[in-house]
């Protein structure tokens, strides 16, 4: 075994390694950006090593600056994680070049399988069942949409070095054909440094199954599957294992053309073969095909080791140090049931906006596995992926699994950054996912439900109320002195883009009434503990300019100006603004250029997504107030519309 190795990534799953390292005693070594020199990975590892600026491209991207880091600490091996350096052939090769053992397959089993063009020629040389489609990786526009037509719409438009559906894009109309893949490329491009396209039939009620498998390099074992259906825009969000309404036979038919494709490239270490199962007749043997392969740990392998009862990190250690398989297929077995919900700093109310600031408050429920790599204090930032944590559960079956991540969802308390709690704890309470009735399109047709934010109470108005006034601190703040009677006073509050008025008596620092959305609450405190109309009150925190009352998920509040009035800045639609710190990528705006509702005007790229800016209203641009490449803070000005709607718009 190592006595010492390199973990070339940060965040949840550098730390998840350095845990399994830790127990095996084997010491570790960080890389971190100038970002992170004090994040949770940094500081865990026994050694740290700073390998570049914010940007990825300038730190973790960084092939020769992570292989100087390892030989420098005395590393023997590089485990690369996932995102990042890990499916990079390149980087293996570099690697295994310097004398160091790669925690992962070879470069060339990387190669073959790491283009999903390649890969889907491979597999069907294998025996593996394939999605119709073109697959060899074209430039040609026209090619491809001859593709697209020939095969039939829906059609799904896909980079060939893409993951975490990233250059994907559904299209479910020729029209729609053009601009679906200038997109899809431009994000291939500035993800992958690949802008090479496939297309392939889209399959009308889809589920995402996926094996995971472990190979020592001539044979392999999978550890059954994980359904990985409930998606938005491609990007997994609650994953289980096993996969609700699996038969044995068919088990058995996909786990075995699974591990026919690991071992057709000789596969070394821990990757998962996934599968797209038509799901409109159940799961059945001759209904699915091969999707890719990812040639790395997915971010979803703990509900696989809670279920088959490993550590797939030790796995992975010790086939890189030359041992064997530790496990023959005979030997595995399903164990309960798991779920994994993976919390972001994101607005689902917004269109998933990510969510950027400081991490004011931060604890989880108990009963759950948690894989984070930030700790309370810590910040999120534009640079990396948003998410703050994985949430893991196990139990006896499917349903005590499903209960039991509800409660650890809404036992988490995060306040400074918008989080996806409230739409995870909705998407975990949906009719079909209870009933296990799966398909990836389930977030899609409920999006608006799942997505809204939670309603607050009287109580909760009123709580967030006192919190902006300053009220709930331990010398009861300012109340304040009006000549013979309790103070008055209005705190205006926003939620969800409404006002809520609250109004407040204050009849001392330990007792106030108030009246908000239509209810009275008296708020009164008695040693150190406020209630709230007689029930103990949750804990409510301030911080970036908002107030988080941390109950039911979290429900944030804004403060508006005295009696809630606020002046200044242009009408609504005016000014087209970054919504988070992030590259302009595309304009597509020009002074006089008329606009309609809806029209893309601009494109940002923050934390490795691509997001459409589009005109809130009909229109004529004004202004242009930035150019493509420039880095924007969150709020600049992109594009300003006449104040005036145009004359002849048809509205």
């Amino acid at each position: 075994m190592f006595d010492r190795i390199l973990v070339a990534n940060r965040g949840e799953i550098a730390c998840r390694v350095m845990e399994t390292a830790r127990r095996m005693g084997v010491s570790t070594v960080a890389v971190h950006s100038d970002a992170d020199a004090a994040a949770r990975h940094a500081l865990m590892a026994d050694a740290a090593v700073c390998i570049g600026a914010a940007a990825p491209a300038d730190s973790y991207l960084r092939i020769d600056a992570v292989v100087e880091a390892a030989l420098a600490e005395g590393a023997q091996a590089i485990h690369p994680g996932y995102g990042f350096l890990s499916e990079n052939p390149d980087f293996a090769r570099a690697v295994e070049a310097a004398g160091l053992v790669f925690v992962g397959p070879s470069a060339e089993a990387m190669a073959a399988m790491g283009l999903k063009d390649s890969a889907k020629r491979l597999m069907e040389e294998a025996g593996v069942p394939v999605v119709p489609g073109l697959h060899d990786g074209e430039d040609d526009p026209e090619r491809l949409r001859a593709a697209a037509e020939r095969i039939g719409y829906p059609v799904l438009i896909k980079a060939v070095a893409g993951g975490g559906g990233r250059g994907m894009r559904l299209v479910e109309a020729p029209d729609a054909f053009g601009e679906a893949l200038e997109s899809a490329r431009a994000e291939a491009k500035a993800a992958f440094g690949n802008d090479r396209m496939l297309v392939e039939k889209f399959v009308a009620r889809p589920r995402h199954i996926e094996f995971q498998i472990f190979g020592d390099g001539e044979r392999a074992v999978h550890l059954f599957e994980r359904d990985c259906s409930l998606q938005r825009r491609h990007q997994k969000v609650i994953e289980e294992a096993p996969a609700p309404g699996m038969t044995p036979q068919t088990r058995q038919a996909m786990g075995e053309a699974a591990v026919r494709a690991a071992e057709s490239v000789g596969y070394r270490g821990a990757g998962t073969v996934e599968f797209i199962a038509d799901g409109s007749r159940g799961l059945r043997p001759d209904g699915f095909w091969f999707m890719e392969m990812n040639t790395r740990l997915q971010v979803e392998h703990p509900v696989t080791e809670a279920i088959a009862g490993v550590d797939l990190v030790e796995w992975q250690l010790r086939v890189a140090a030359g041992e064997p398989l530790p496990a023959r297929q005979e030997d595995l077995r399903i164990d309960g049931h798991a779920f994994e919900a993976r919390i972001c700093a994101e607005d689902a109310s917004k269109g998933f906006l990510p969510s950027t600031g400081r991490i004011a408050r931060l604890a989880f429920a108990a009963g759950a596995r948690v894989d984070t790599g930030v700790d309370e204090g810590d910040s999120v930032t534009p640079h990396y992926d948003p998410m703050i944590a994985k949430l893991i559960v196990h139990g006896a079956d499917r349903g005590a699994a499903l209960a039991k991540l509800r409660r650890a969802l809404e036992g988490c308390r995060i306040a400074g950054v918008s989080t996806n709690l409230a739409f995870l704890g909705a998407l975990a309470s949906h009719g079909e996912v209870v009933a296990g009735n799966l398909d990836t399109g389930i977030v899609g047709r409920d999006l608006d439900d799942l997505a809204a934010p939670p309603r607050p109470q009287a109580e909760d108005a009123a709580l967030a109320a006192l919190a902006a006034a300053g009220l709930l601190g331990a010398d009861g703040g300012h109340v304040g002195f009006a000549l013979w009677e309790p103070l008055a006073r209005t705190v205006a509050l926003r939620h969800a883009g409404e006002e809520i008025p609250v109004r407040m008596r204050s009849l001392s620092p330990d007792a106030h009434d108030l009246e908000a959305l239509g209810a009275e609450v008296q708020a009164r405190r008695s040693f150190g503990r406020w209630t709230l109309n007689g029930r103990p009150a949750p804990e409510a925190v301030v911080a970036a300019g908002r107030v988080t009352v941390l109950a039911r998920f979290g429900l944030e509040f804004g403060v508006a100006g005295p009696g809630g009035s606020q002046t200044g800045g242009a009408a609504a639609g005016d000014v087209i603004e970054a919504p988070m710190p992030g590259l302009v990528r595309e304009l597509r705006a020009a002074p006089g250029q008329r606009v309609r509702r809806g029209e893309r005007l601009a494109s940002l790229e923050a934390m490795k997504m691509e997001h459409a800016l589009r005109a809130e209203r009909d229109g004529v641009v004004a202004q242009v107030l930035i150019a493509e490449g420039a880095q924007v803070e969150a709020g600049a000005a992109l594009v300003r519309l006449d104040a005036e709607a145009p004359e002849g718009g048809d509205g």
